[in-house]
């Protein structure tokens, strides 16, 4: 089966996707029929222009993976990949340097498919300030000559304020805005780069949000792109980010997961 080589390209420095690429109901509503499952990331990478990897919070991939990943992506094309959750539940964050350069010289395999490394440390997690901020530092900037970025998703909402914001700008790290009931929900910008993931889709709608819905985040989307707070979304900083240029990751994640891959292809459609 010969796949489209016409493929979406960056909108603006935008990019949309989802989560993953492997889930049983979209070979009913994504997949074309008769798609074997070994081509699926390279049909789904020619619809949307990133993906976000949840399997390596559960463990890393080897190199020849993250290789065979890249080989069947078109150009452009990024993933972002969470981080392993030895390295973010590890009693000693400030120790954990050796199994930071493991993942990240494993995964530097993506080459120029590599995007945002996501960092998540879950709701349950006793954040201690200082060891934190030791963390950070010792989160690299480059890995085998790539720039990388790094996203900070604390789900502890006793930990994520003001400071912790002023925490993220000092090492130039995006924080997650999280449009959900069931996280911490802020969109101080802290990077040059936003990084959003959208968690409301519904099943009863066909594209997952509403056309109004999808337009209000197709112009959130370029307000972020251009430097501008995007007006009506909560802020945990008192101060704004310098206007600046940014890439913009979104990606429509959990919720009514089978409708995510047409909510992120219509989203697409409208930037």
């Amino acid at each position: 089966m010969e796949l489209f080589e016409e493929h979406p390209r960056p909108i603006d420095g935008i990019r949309v996707g989802i989560g993953g690429w492997t889930f049983a109901p979209w070979r009913d509503n994504f997949y074309p029929k008769g798609l074997v499952q070994r081509r699926e990331l390279e049909y789904a990478s020619r619809r949307l222009t990133a993906i976000e990897v949840n399997g390596t919070y559960y463990g890393a991939q080897k190199p020849a993976t993250y290789a065979k990943w890249a080989a069947e992506t078109p150009e452009g094309f990024v993933f972002s990949a969470k981080a392993p959750m030895r390295i973010m539940q590890s009693r000693a964050l400030a120790k954990t340097g050796p199994q930071i350069e493991d993942f990240l010289g494993g995964i530097a395999s993506l080459g120029d498919r590599l995007g945002p490394i996501v960092w998540q440390f879950d709701a349950n997690q006793k954040i201690q300030r200082e060891p934190f901020a030791q963390f950070l530092s010792m989160l690299p900037t480059q890995v085998e000559g790539r720039p990388l970025r790094h996203v900070l998703d604390v789900r502890d909402p006793k930990f994520v304020d003001a400071d912790y914001i002023a925490l993220a700008r000092s090492h130039r790290m995006a924080t997650v805005f999280t449009d959900s009931d069931e996280h911490p929900s802020f969109s101080d910008v802290t990077a040059d780069f936003v990084y959003a993931r959208l968690m409301r889709s519904r099943s009863d709608i066909p594209t997952g949000y509403t056309d109004a819905e999808l337009a209000t985040w197709a112009k959130r989307a370029h307000e972020w792109a251009t430097g501008a707070q995007p007006p009506g979304l909560p802020t945990l900083a008192k101060d704004a980010a310098p206007k600046q240029t940014r890439d913009v990751y979104v990606f429509f994640i959990s919720a009514a997961k089978e409708r995510n891959p047409a909510a992120a292809m219509a989203l697409i459609e409208r930037l």
